[in-house]
């Protein structure tokens, strides 16, 4: 059950990228999955390697999401904007 929530948190953190330039790598959908990867991955390692179940989820498992997209997104923003910038310079711009 904890997964639906990191995953559900990813994407609401996810809406919020239409407030920056679009740099992603990926463009919107890649930012899309960042920010869901990011989420699950985050919840995860913070959980122990493990997927609390039912039982164990709360609003401490929502909040645990938020970090995780965060740093999914800033890793695709970055690496979107590295990779425009090398584009650019090569093509003589």
């Amino acid at each position: 059950m904890s997964m639906l929530v990191w995953v559900m948190m990813g994407i609401a953190i996810w809406h919020f990228t239409v407030f920056v330039p679009d740099r992603f790598w990926g463009g919107i959908v890649g930012a899309f999955l960042a920010a869901i990867v990011g989420a699950a991955v985050f919840g995860v390692l913070v959980s122990g390697l493990s997927i609390p179940g039912e039982s164990e989820t709360g609003i401490g498992q929502a909040l645990i999401a938020i970090p995780g997209s965060l740093l999914g997104l800033a890793a695709c923003y970055v690496y979107g904007a590295r990779t425009e910038a090398a584009e650019q310079q090569a093509a003589g711009g």
